[in-house]
């Protein structure tokens, strides 16, 4: 691939995004790799959880490639749009956990790919903001439906009509990461809760997230059914 780096250790595939000198912002290409590398490792046996990450110390991913969409017309863009949603599907609807590694700025599409994944571990100089209202925009990749869910109403209706940046630290005060480290060891921090999840039943697991999504949709008592 020509935009992604792709590894499998001790039954943990990662995807790291490298444009690091454009901070592995998102064009239609990458878009187009990251939903194949992810359905890829969700294919293969070998592979019970998945982390994805960004190249280099700055950015997990600074957003959608600005440049590459300014060059778009509506047709592209629209089909652009729906591209990063079904990515974020391919992610969410994985039956085996997907963990985001954010190790820097994770802004616009970037901080939606990281709420498409099932749970966020950051290096403290991680930056989450959806600024797309700032670019006369709206959030187009899933962060209006799963910003709420996972920090409150109160508090997604502030970051998105603000359009402001938050630290790992406040992230985390929020709900919105799980847990922060340093920039060393992230990843090393990441495979270990990896090899923790690779102790219990697959079938378990792919249930479990099933079940935990499905509910978003549905009663209580539904969700339980």
């Amino acid at each position: 691939m020509k935009y992604l780096l792709t590894e499998q250790t001790a039954g943990i595939g990662i995807i790291t995004i490298n444009r690091p000198d454009s901070l592995n912002a998102m064009n239609a290409s990458v878009v187009t790799e990251l939903s194949t590398a992810v359905s890829n490792m969700i294919a293969d046996d070998d592979i019970g959880v998945i982390i994805i990450t960004g190249s280099g110390e700055k950015a997990f991913v600074a957003g959608a490639d600005i440049k590459a969409m300014q060059q778009m017309d509506a047709e592209g863009a629209l089909k652009f749009g729906k591209a990063g949603q079904n990515m974020t599907l391919v992610i969410e609807n994985s039956p085996k956990p997907v963990i985001a590694a954010v190790n820097g700025f994770a802004l616009g599409g970037g901080c939606e790919i990281s709420l498409a994944c099932h749970f966020r571990i950051a290096s403290d100089n991680a930056v989450f903001g959806q600024p797309e209202v700032l670019l006369g925009l709206i959030p187009g990749w899933g962060g209006t439906q799963r910003l709420p869910k996972i920090v409150g109403t109160g508090i997604a209706n502030e970051l998105i009509t603000t359009g402001k940046q938050i630290t790992a630290e406040e992230a985390h005060r929020i709900g919105l990461v799980n847990q922060v480290t340093t920039q060393e060891e992230l990843l090393d921090t990441c495979k270990a809760v990896g090899q923790k999840i690779l102790k219990n039943s697959p079938n378990a697991i792919a249930n479990s997230l099933k079940c935990i999504y499905e509910s978003f949709d549905k009663s209580i008592a539904d969700g339980m059914e």
